[in-house]
This record gives structure tokens, C-alpha cells and sequence, in this order.
């Protein structure tokens, strides 16, 4: 199930391992490295075809100074907020709620109940467009923050149980008897116990969550239109001219909107991998 470890005396094969995985590493940085140095480019080098050359010159606080000051952006980063942080609020709520009833009480239809939230991660986002833009329109909250939080509340919160469901079992059932023993409640239960000990969890949970939404542009682009609820991933759109795109522009814009995530993965990067390699594989 595992690879083999490679013997210290195999030379040959360490040296392949290295080269392949430099080079693997080299494809999946490539994209990335395009954009950055495309962000610092003047629009004439991409009018002349210079890609991956050398910049002729470097305009990079000029191209992260347009994407300002030719869109919406700040307004969108506010959009984003609005949309995101509700949304991973409500989810690790109601995550951690049905993972503690799922995992800690036996009743009949604990398995298939699951299975509906398991379920509901293989179905592809995109077969859902048309019923879900029907049903905003239909709850009158089509083009509004509510209907991206609604939408992603509903979507993430199956993988979000089926994670919590699997962190809470992991722990020990030592606990709960003493709890009960003691007469505490399943409320106190889960508040005074389960939360604490699964907070890396929850962190962990928080940092993916942030993710998917943030970045999230097919359900950013179905249900809103309006300036003034769009995400900025669907703004970035706005930066496209009326007759050709500026692609330096749209590059810096997507720098300047991949950089929360990365800055919250960076500060709780600790909380991120306890999270992942405490007790989530525990079925």
C-alpha cells in the first residue's frame, strides 16, 4: 500500500527519485511562476509575445496600483468577507453538531443519515445550477450575500460532518462514560468536552472551508450579478478591457486575491496540520 523506502546504498534510484521530483515540482510551480512575472510586466511585452522571457522592465507597482484603481477590488475583498466568514461559522456549527450525533448516538437510520451527508461530496456543483439560481429566485434572495451563504452552507457541510463525525470518534470513550456518570447532559457534553479537545480540528476545518469559498468563482458567477454582491472572483472579470485583456492586470489581481488564503494558512499552519493528523482518520 505504501512505497517502498529507497536503500541508502542505491544510489542510482535516490538520484532518479531527486530529478523526478524536482522535476515534478518544476510543472506544478511553472503556472505559478508564470503569473508572477506576468504581474510585473508591462502590457507591451505580452503585445509582443514575451511570456516567459525576462520582463523588458519591472511595473509591478504600477500593475498591483491599477487593479485598485480600475475595479471595484476593495469592494469585492468586502463581498468576499461578507460571503466567507458567515459561512465557515455557520458550517463548522452545524458540522460539529451532527459529526458529535453521528459518531456518539446509536438510533435507527445513524448509517444511512450519514451516508446522505457523505453522498452529497460526489455530486457534481455544476448539475445543481440551474435548481439552485431557480430556488434563490424563488426564496427572493437571488444577487445577495445570502444566497452564496445559504448555497455554501448547504454544499461544504457534508464534507464538513463527515470530517467532524470522524475526528469526534476518535476520541476516547472514557470520556463520555465519566461525563454521564457525572450526569451531564449531551449539551454539556458537547460544550464543556467535545469542543475543547476538537478545537485543531475545527481550526483545521476553518482553514479549508475559507478556501473552497474564497476562491470559489463558478457559484460567484451563477448567483450574482450586481457589482455590489459579487466576490472577487468573479470581479476580477472587471478588469478585462472592452477589446483585449490586459493580462498583466488580471495577473496582479489574481495574486492580490490568492494572498488571504495563503496568509491564514500561514498563520495557522500549526493548528492546520495537528488538525489533519489528530484522530481525523478514525472511522
Amino acid at each position: 500500500m505504501y512505497p517502498l523506502p529507497i536503500p541508502v546504498n542505491a544510489k542510482s534510484q535516490r538520484i532518479a527519485y531527486m530529478l523526478g521530483t524536482a522535476l515534478i515540482v518544476a510543472l506544478w510551480l511553472a503556472p505559478l511562476a508564470a503569473i508572477v512575472m506576468t504581474s510585473v510586466r508591462p502590457h507591451e511585452d505580452i503585445s509582443l509575445g514575451n511570456l516567459w522571457g525576462w520582463p523588458s522592465k519591472f511595473v509591478m507597482a504600477e500593475n498591483y496600483a491599477d487593479v485598485f484603481a480600475r475595479s471595484k477590488m476593495l469592494r469585492y475583498f468586502l463581498n468576499s468577507a461578507m460571503i466567507t466568514a458567515p459561512s465557515v461559522l455557520f458550517v463548522c456549527m452545524l458540522s460539529l453538531c451532527a459529526g458529535y450525533v453521528l459518531s456518539r448516538f446509536k438510533f435507527p437510520g445513524n448509517t444511512a443519515l450519514f451516508a446522505i451527508f457523505v453522498a452529497g461530496n460526489f455530486l457534481p456543483a455544476q448539475i445543481l445550477m440551474i435548481p439552485v439560481r431557480d430556488l434563490m429566485i424563488r426564496l427572493g434572495v437571488y444577487d445577495t450575500y445570502l444566497a452564496l451563504i445559504i448555497f455554501h452552507v448547504a454544499f461544504q457541510t457534508g464534507f464538513a460532518t463527515l470530517f467532524m463525525r470522524n475526528f469526534i470518534a476518535a476520541l476516547p470513550d472514557e470520556l463520555f462514560d465519566a461525563a454521564r456518570s457525572e450526569g451531564a447532559s449531551p449539551q454539556q457534553i458537547l460544550w464543556h468536552i467535545v469542543l475543547p479537545l476538537v478545537r485543531p480540528g475545527l481550526a483545521a476545518l476553518s482553514i479549508l472551508l475559507f478556501t473552497f469559498i474564497w476562491n470559489d468563482y463558478f457559484w460567484a458567477l451563477v448567483l450574482s450579478v450586481d457589482d455590489s454582491v459579487k466576490p472577487v472572483t468573479a470581479g476580477l472579470a472587471s478588469l478585462k478591457g472592452e477589446f483585449a485583456a490586459e493580462w498583466n492586470l488580471i495577473s496582479a489581481g489574481t495574486i492580490v486575491v490568492a494572498l488571504p488564503p495563503v496568509i491564514m494558512f500561514l498563520l495557522m499552519q500549526r493548528h492546520f496540520i495537528v488538525g489533519l493528523t489528530q484522530g481525523a482518520v478514525k472511522g
